[in-house]
C-alpha cells in the first residue's frame, strides 16, 4: 500500500469515526432532551394521559368551542412528542384522583366542572365569576386581593398551572388552562408548548401557577401572550372569609 492509498483509507476511517461520534452525540442530546420533557410533563414512554374537555358555557353539554379544540390539538402534539398516549374525557365524567395519570384540564369553571373542583381544592386563592351573563364582572378572575377583568378581544387573562398532589414530585402532574375565553385557553397551551423547556429549568418537577395576559386577540389571535406574574403562593393561599354582617341593635 503506497502513501496515497494509505492516506485515503485513513481519511475514510476518520470521516466514518467522526460521523459515528456526531450521530452518537446528537442521539444522546436528543434522548436527554426527551427525558427532561417527559419528566416535566409526567409522561414516560407509552404512558396514558387525560385530556379533560369542557363544553360551550352557552350551548349543549357536548359542544366544545373551536379554540378549545385547537387547544386540545396543541396538547395532543406535546403528548405524542413524549411517546405517550392521550384519552379524551368529558369534564363531568372524569372521576379519578390526582397523581394517577397526567391530566390536562381545559376551560374555566363555568364550562368545566373538573376545573371548578381543581380550583376549589388546589387553588383556594383563586375565584372566577362563573356567571354566563354579560357585564363588566363576567369572567372576572380574582387572585388573592387582585381582580382581573376581561376586555374582550383586547386584554384577557388565563391561568396556566402545573400542580401535583400534596406538592410531591413523584406523582403525575395536572396542568390547568383556566381562561376567561376559549381563545385564552388556546393561548396558554401554545405558551406552554413554546416555553416548557424554560419552565422546566426554573421549576423542575415542582408546582407553579402563572397569570398570563392575552393581548389583542381580536387582531393577533392566541399568539401574543405576556407573563403578568407568578402567582403560585397567592393562588394556593385560601381567601379570607368575609366578615360576618353585624345586625342593628
Amino acid at each position: 500500500m503506497n502513501d496515497d492509498v494509505r492516506n485515503i483509507v485513513l481519511g475514510v476511517i476518520a470521516a466514518g469515526v467522526s460521523a459515528a461520534l456526531g450521530w452518537l452525540a446528537r442521539t444522546y442530546l436528543w434522548r436527554r432532551r426527551l427525558r427532561r420533557k417527559q419528566a416535566f410533563f409526567g409522561l414516560p414512554d407509552h404512558s396514558e394521559s387525560l385530556l379533560v374537555v369542557n363544553r360551550n358555557a352557552g350551548g349543549p353539554e357536548l359542544a366544545v368551542m373551536r379554540h378549545d379544540v385547537f387547544a386540545l390539538l396543541e396538547l395532543s402534539a406535546l403528548i405524542k412528542d413524549c411517546n405517550a398516549h392521550a384519552r379524551v374525557v368529558a369534564h363531568d365524567v372524569a372521576h379519578q384522583g390526582i397523581g394517577e395519570r397526567t391530566e390536562f384540564c381545559v376551560g374555566g369553571p363555568a364550562s368545566n366542572r373538573r376545573m371548578a373542583a381543581h380550583l376549589s381544592s388546589l387553588l383556594p386563592g383563586v375565584r372566577m365569576d362563573a356567571e354566563a351573563s354579560a357585564g363588566p364582572d363576567a369572567g372576572a378572575l380574582r387572585i388573592g386581593a387582585e381582580e382581573y377583568r376581561a376586555d374582550a378581544g383586547r386584554s384577557e387573562y388565563v391561568l396556566l398551572a402545573r400542580l401535583t398532589a400534596g406538592g410531591r414530585h413523584d406523582t403525575r402532574p395536572v396542568f390547568l388552562f383556566c381562561g376567561q375565553r376559549a381563545i385564552t385557553n388556546q393561548a396558554a397551551t401554545r405558551y406552554l408548548a413554546r416555553e416548557h423547556e424554560r419552565l422546566a429549568r426554573k421549576y423542575g418537577g415542582g408546582s407553579f401557577v402563572l397569570l398570563l395576559k392575552v393581548v389583542n386577540s381580536e387582531a393577533y389571535g392566541p399568539d401574543v401572550v405576556e407573563l403578568v406574574a407568578d402567582v403560585t403562593r397567592t393562588a394556593r393561599t385560601p381567601l379570607p372569609e368575609p366578615a360576618p354582617a353585624t345586625g342593628a341593635e
